[in-house]
């Protein structure tokens, strides 16, 4: 399947995205939990686009109903991982694209309009930023990695046992960062920039694109018990560069 379309669609959100007036039209949809027109006008795009290129392709998005029980192909789509940031203009917000063939992800795209970053993979083709393929780090020692850590902002009533663990790790790692948005977070750890980076209940659209492309570079992305990441469902994610990746078990588990 050639995905050079489906690149092209992902770069073409950009001057949605780019768009203040959507960026504040907000809707609240729980604690801590936001969609603006932004995240509506950039799925909407997203759909049709890839509907009249791949016509025979379901979708499994966040900002629409889902009743996806497996075996068929279906593009995975976060139109902006990273909502709040959106709002408050920090400009670390993504477009994550996936394309899960009804087995396992084949293609994934994460593209930062602001900093203009494109990640990108293909199943047994490795990952690239741009034109440039990427790497893991090779560190092998948990006192040397920089960590990214995700809040799980939506389920506050469990920050005191997540906080332990992010005490944890800061006190046996180099540091910790919170970038908020888990697509990013799998790529920056793909690229080279984190050595691990892990947070609980990931839905799809937020870890499916960037699972690919950090193992595609030679990473590791599991569950917080070590177990196969479905990308088709919620799970608690850990993705490192596979030389620390059991140590961050024992850490987190």
């Amino acid at each position: 399947m050639d995905f050079k379309r489906a690149l092209e669609i992902v770069l073409e959100t950009k001057n949605i995205i780019m768009d203040k007036e959507s960026a504040g039209d907000i809707t609240v949809k729980g604690e801590a939990d936001y969609v603006t027109q932004t995240d509506f006008k950039v799925q909407s795009f997203l759909m049709d686009k890839l509907s009249k290129a791949y016509p025979q392709t379901g979708f499994l998005a966040e900002e629409k109903d889902n009743d996806y029980k497996g075996g068929t192909p279906v593009w995975i789509i976060d139109p902006i991982d990273g909502t709040t940031n959106l709002i408050h203009g920090c400009n670390m917000s993504a477009v994550s694209l996936a394309y899960y063939d009804g087995r396992e992800t084949v293609f994934g795209a994460v593209y930062n309009p602001f900093t203009g970053e494109l990640f990108r993979a293909e199943k047994g083709k490795g990952a690239c930023l741009g034109d440039v393929q990427i790497h893991c780090t090779d560190t092998d020692s948990v006192s040397r990695c920089l960590a990214a850590i995700g809040t799980s902002p939506y389920y506050k009533d469990e920050a005191e046992g997540n906080f332990r663990v992010f005490r944890k790790v800061f006190l046996t790692c180099e540091d910790i960062r919170r970038t908020g948005s888990a697509a990013l977070d799998h790529c920056y750890v793909a690229a080279g920039r984190f050595d691990a980076y892990f947070e609980r209940h990931l839905k799809p659209w937020d870890y499916a694109a960037g699972k690919l492309i950090l193992e595609e570079a030679g990473g590791k992305v599991t569950g917080w018990q070590g177990e196969e990441a479905d990308p088709t469902k919620i799970c608690d994610i850990l993705a490192t560069n596979g030389k620390v990746h059991g140590d961050f078990l024992e850490m987190i588990k």
